[in-house]
């Protein structure tokens, strides 16, 4: 029996070595299944990279090509494996801030997520045998997002392609078919490149002997590249209303008040972030006063901007009453609300008038599983003792981010979005099919400071601006706070771990982009498509079983015709 390759025997031995030589442990290395899983993790690394803070978005189309390649017409179980590769990759570039929790926190998160992404790498492998895989695989990459955006507990739908294309030419499509549809098209052109590779690849071996594949699919797949930039391109000048918009403006002071450390124990010291916001809003109002900056209508600041209920609590009331006053204009504060029953809170926004006091409220929806709130709790507490450091249950709102209320003298509906919820597509549409005519996004982000997770938050919001075509203004406690036109562009911004504030103008708006009316729809019929190109591949294989015969791959438009294929046998 062989054992493979041995190193030589030393001079005036009399048996071999017992380590194996270089050449064998090469050897190992360079097998299919080992290039492929090798394969998988740089295309899903890669993949990772287009994500903020590094930015690098034409990675996307490396790659996802990449994994449609390396699974394409392999074996299901090799499938799972390549995608959970390529998840556990991406991931680890691309979240890798959640170390800030724990690495453990951090580890089981990844390695869960990642499971989605084995999911896709099995669905990619299926409808690569049919005639409109590019179509079917993009749709695939719709469905998985769908799933991991909603489940298990809500879900986890940051690292979504549509988030990393907002400097792409594709990012004109973001007010037509919404963040959905923009990771369908993401996915798409991952697929066309795929095509072309497919193309070009024997192209490149048959050189030498002279036949050529059909230029068809090379030329189909670039031309298809090059419309949906060109589409992209010229979609950013699409609008729903004129610049300054038709009801006029408010003027919005942005506070960041800083907080007093970082990471993890960011947020200790309630009191004093309050304490910090009341100076930061003095400044603002005295420098409002002096001329230097216009006197805002009404000002943001952001989530946990008290962590003590001020309904409770008197020192925390007369801090944010204060305020108020200084300022004399209404302040939409972030507060952590006790109740509504015991052990229970609420993380809400407080629309705070000088004179009357609370005048409006909205309670955060989407909450952060284990962050926020823990699922089982009775039962997981007694067995995982370090949780009851998240604190008392949060619970979620149930009516959309719209605060009815009066603004230098007039009723404006200003929508409002906290943190996490810029995640979820149906928590920011609600906000404006609701009627809100401004977009505020309130948010603390003090526990990922110096991370990559502030910089994608900010593309996140971006993404949200321009699927909308609204102004959003953005108060978080310490980074990154700032104002982003309705078409992506950061106007300002302030920087991290500082005190700092802004006077912005916002027009009040109220005309909604196809995106917002039907970008919800598009999400589940993309993802019923993929299940039906799915179940459509499964059923094509055991037929072919059935009839006798082995699973062959459709004949794709990169297969080369019967005349050319004998030219190549010549």
């Amino acid at each position: 029996m062989s054992h493979g390759p041995m190193t030589e025997p030393a001079p005036g031995s009399t048996g071999p070595a017992l380590l194996p030589s270089r050449r064998g442990v090469w050897s190992g290395l360079a097998s299919p299944r080992v290039r492929r899983g090798l394969g998988a993790v740089a295309a899903g690394a890669a993949t990772g990279l287009s994500w903020q803070p590094y930015g690098w978005w034409p990675l996307l189309l490396v790659g996802i090509p990449a994994l449609t390649l390396l699974t394409r017409h392999v074996r299901p179980r090799l499938s799972l494996g390549l995608g959970y590769l390529f998840g556990l990759a991406l991931l680890t570039v691309s979240i890798n801030w959640v170390h800030v929790l724990g690495l453990w926190v951090a580890a089981l998160l990844i390695l869960f997520e990642a499971l989605f992404f084995s999911v896709l790498g099995l669905a990619l492998s299926l409808v690569s045998r049919l005639r409109i895989w590019p179509l079917a695989a993009a749709c695939c990459w719709v469905g998985v997002e769908f799933t991991y955006s909603r489940v298990p507990f809500g879900g986890f739908g940051w690292t979504r392609i549509a988030y990393a294309a907002v400097d792409t030419p594709l990012a004109g499509f973001f007010p037509i078919v919404g963040v959905a549809g923009v990771s369908f098209l993401v996915a798409l052109a991952g697929q066309l490149v795929a095509v072309a590779v497919l193309a070009l690849l024997p192209r490149a071996r048959l050189a030498a002997s002279g036949p050529r594949r059909p230029r068809r699919p090379l030329v189909a797949a670039v031309a298809g590249l090059v419309a949906l930039g060109l589409a992209g391109t010229a979609l950013r000048s699409f609008q729903v209303e004129p610049l300054a918009g038709r009801e006029g403006s408010v003027t919005v002071g942005i506070v960041q008040g800083n907080v007093p450390g970082r990471g993890i124990e960011a947020m200790g010291r309630a009191r004093s972030v309050t304490n910090n916001h009341l100076a930061e809003t003095i400044d603002l109002a005295t420098r409002a006063r002096l001329g230097q900056v216009p006197r805002p209508d009404f000002i943001l600041w952001p989530e946990n901007s008290t962590d003590i209920d001020p309904t409770l609590d008197q020192l925390t009331r007369a801090t944010v009453q204060a305020a108020a006053e200084v300022a004399g204009v209404p302040i939409l504060v972030g507060a952590v609300m006790e109740g509504p029953g015991v052990d229970e809170r609420q993380t809400s926004a407080l629309w705070w008038d000088p004179r009357a006091g609370i005048l409006a409220r909205y309670d955060k929806r989407n909450l952060v599983p284990f962050g926020e709130w823990i699922p089982f709790r009775q039962q997981l507490l007694p067995v995982v003792p370090i949780l009851a450091e998240v604190g008392a249950q949060s619970v979620p709102g149930t009516r959309p981010g719209v605060l009815d209320v009066p603004v230098a003298g007039r009723q404006v509906k200003v929508g409002d979005v906290i943190c996490f919820e810029l995640a979820y597509d149906k928590t920011v549409y609600q906000t404006y099919t609701s009627g809100a005519q401004v977009s505020m996004v309130q948010s603390n982000n003090a526990t990922y400071g110096g991370t990559g997770q502030i910089e994608q938050q900010f593309a996140i919001t971006r993404a949200r601006a321009m699927e909308s075509r609204r102004e959003i203004a953005v108060a978080t406690t310490n980074s990154v706070s700032g104002f982003i036109d309705r078409d992506g562009h950061v106007v300002t911004r302030t920087s991290q771990f500082t005190a700092d504030d802004r006077v912005v103008t916002m027009p009040l708006r109220t005309s909604l982009t196809p995106a917002v009316r039907l970008a919800s729809w598009l999400d589940r019929a993309l993802s019923l498509l993929a299940l039906l190109c799915c179940a459509a591949a499964v059923q094509r294989r055991r037929s072919r079983r059935g009839a006798g015969g082995t699973p062959t791959p459709a004949v794709p438009a990169t297969v080369p015709e019967p005349r050319d294929r004998e030219e190549a046998k010549r």
